[in-house]
C-alpha cells in the first residue's frame, strides 16, 4: 500500500446508506407533513417495513446503535403495546398501498420482545398490510440469547431471515468489546434457527477491533465457514466516542492502525472469496445461490438502512424509537427516546422528530450514489435524462473526482455520442464511499461547519 493510498483510507466520509445523510435532516419535516407524504403512495407502490426496537440487556463497547439496556421485561411489553399503536395510527393515513416486500426488525435486540408481543405485531401487520407471497421477513439476533422455542417463534410469525451479531470469535477480542460470545454459542444458535426451518442466515463480522490481529480475525472466518451462512457483512468498526459514549470504554491505544486495518480486511476477504462467496459492494459477500448474489448479477441491488440489501419495497416505513423511512417524498425520522415517541402516540401524532424533502437534485445525486455504492459504475447521461437534468450540473463533482482519476481509483470516460460514465476500478472499490463522496452536495459544507462527523473510509 502506498503513502498516497493510506491517505485515502484516512479520510472521513459518510456510509451513504441514504442520500442525503441522517445529519441534514431537519425539523421542517414535522408529523403533519408525513401524513400528507403517506396520503399520496397507491396501490402501485410497494412498501418496506422496518421495526425498531431500542432495548438490549446488556450494551456492547462497540455499539453504535441506537439502544439501551433493560434487565425488566415490563419496558419490552409497553414498548410492544405502543408499536402497535403507531402501527395502526400509521395505515389509518395510508389509503391504499401496494403490498409489503420486505420486513426488518432491528435494534437493539427485537427478539428479547414477549412471545405474545411478537404474535400480537405480526398478526397486526397481517390484518393493516396486504403481503407479498415473495415476502422476505427478517430479524436481527443476539446469539447469546436464542433458544429453541425463540427460533420456532420467529418461524411461526413468518421470519425466514436472521442475521446474527457475531463480530469476531477471539475471547481476548471480545472481552475488549464487552461481548463475551463463545464459538459453541453461535454454532448452538444456527442449529435452533435450522432445526425451526429458518435457514437464511447473516452472519455480521467485524474488522478494526481492539486487539485484533492477522491471525485472530483469519481464525474468526475460518470458524464462520464452517457454520455456513447464505451471507456475510464484513463492518469497518467505526469509533465515534463523541457520538457513543460507551466507545469510550475501548482503549483507543488497542485499536488497529489505518493500515492494520486495511490489511485486516484484505485478509478476511480473501479467504471469503476463496472460499467461494461473491463479493456485494463494499462490505458483504454472498454464496452464488442467495438472492443477495443473484441481485448484484442482475442489476436490482440496493443500499439502505440496513446496508446492502435485496429490498425491493419502493416507500420505506419506519416504526418504532428513531426508526427512518424513505418515501417518494422524502425522509422522516421518528423522535429518539421513548418517552416522547410514547406520548406523542398517545395523542394520537404520528411521532416524527425530522426529515428532508427531497429535491430533484437529491434525487439524481443519490441514485449516482447508490448505484456507485451498489454496481460501482454510473452512467451519469442516463441518470441525468431520468431527473431531466444536465451533466453541466455535475461538472464540480466530476472535477473533484479527478484526483481519484490519477490515482487509478476511478476511471471516467467521456465518449462522443455514448455519454459520461464513471467506473471505479478494482483497486479502487475499497475507497467507493470516496467517490459516491464527490457526488454529495451537503458534505463540504458539514465537514467545514462541524455539524457531522464521519468515519474512516476504511
Amino acid at each position: 500500500m502506498t503513502t498516497d493510498t493510506l491517505s485515502y483510507a484516512m479520510r472521513n466520509v459518510p456510509r451513504y446508506t441514504s442520500y442525503p445523510t441522517a445529519p441534514h435532516f431537519h425539523g421542517g419535516v414535522s408529523a403533519d407533513v408525513y401524513a400528507d407524504w403517506l396520503q399520496t403512495i397507491g396501490p402501485q407502490d410497494t412498501l418496506s417495513l422496518y421495526l425498531h426496537v431500542p432495548y438490549c440487556r446488556e450494551i456492547c463497547h462497540y455499539c453504535g446503535c441506537h439502544t439501551k439496556a433493560t434487565r425488566q421485561d415490563a419496558p419490552l411489553k409497553a414498548y410492544a403495546d405502543t408499536l402497535c399503536r403507531e402501527i395502526e395510527l400509521t395505515a389509518a393515513h395510508l389509503e391504499q398501498s401496494g403490498p409489503v416486500k420486505h420486513i426488518h426488525w432491528g435494534g437493539g435486540t427485537p427478539s428479547l420482545l414477549p412471545r405474545e408481543s411478537l404474535v400480537e405485531l405480526t398478526g397486526l401487520m397481517r390484518k393493516l398490510f396486504t403481503f407479498d407471497p415473495e415476502l422476505e421477513h427478517a430479524i436481527e439476533l443476539d446469539p447469546r440469547l436464542v433458544t429453541q422455542p425463540l427460533a420456532e417463534t420467529l418461524v411461526q410469525v413468518g421470519v425466514n431471515r436472521a442475521s446474527l451479531g457475531v463480530q469476531d470469535f477471539d475471547l481476548d477480542v471480545q472481552k475488549a468489546i464487552g461481548r463475551v460470545q463463545p464459538y459453541e454459542v453461535v454454532a448452538k444458535t444456527t442449529g435452533y434457527l435450522r432445526d425451526a426451518g429458518l435457514d437464511a442466515l447473516n452472519f455480521d463480522l467485524m474488522y478494526g477491533l481492539p486487539g485484533q490481529s492477522e491471525e485472530t480475525i483469519l481464525d474468526t472466518v475460518e470458524k464462520t465457514l464452517s457454520l455456513k451462512p447464505g451471507r456475510i457483512a464484513l463492518f469497518g468498526y467505526a469509533h465515534v466516542p463523541w457520538m457513543r459514549k460507551h466507545q469510550r470504554l475501548i482503549d483507543e491505544a488497542t485499536l488497529p492502525s489505518a493500515a492494520e486495518r486495511i490489511a485486516l480486511a484484505d485478509l478476511a476477504r480473501a479467504k471469503l472469496l476463496d472460499a467461494g462467496y461473491v463479493a456485494v459492494g463494499l462490505d458483504h459477500f454472498a454464496r452464488p445461490d442467495d438472492s443477495m448474489a443473484i441481485a448484484l448479477n442482475d442489476g436490482s441491488l440496493k443500499r439502505n438502512f440496513q446496508g446492502y440489501t435485496t429490498d425491493q419495497g419502493e416507500q420505506l416505513i419506519g416504526f418504532g424509537v428513531s426508526s427512518i423511512g424513505k418515501l417518494s417524498s422524502g425522509f422522516v425520522q421518528n423522535l429518539p427516546d421513548v418517552g416522547s415517541w410514547h406520548r406523542a402516540i398517545e395523542a394520537g401524532n404520528l411521532p416524527v422528530s425530522k426529515g428532508l424533502a427531497l429535491s430533484t437534485d437529491d434525487r439524481l445525486r443519490g441514485k449516482i450514489i447508490e448505484e456507485l455504492m451498489t454496481s460501482y459504475a454510473c452512467d451519469l447521461d442516463e441518470v441525468c435524462a431520468t431527473f431531466d437534468t444536465g451533466l453541466q450540473d455535475l461538472e464540480s463533482s466530476l472535477t473533484s473526482l479527478n484526483e481519484l482519476a490519477a490515482d487509478g481509483l476511478v476511471q471516467i470516460d467521456r465518449e462522443f455520442g455514448n455519454g459520461t460514465k464513471v467506473w471505479v476500478t478494482d483497486r479502487g472499490r475499497p475507497y467507493v464511499r470516496l467517490a459516491a463522496a464527490a457526488f454529495d452536495a451537503y458534505l463540504a459544507d458539514s465537514q467545514a461547519s462541524g455539524t457531522a462527523r464521519h468515519s474512516a473510509a476504511i
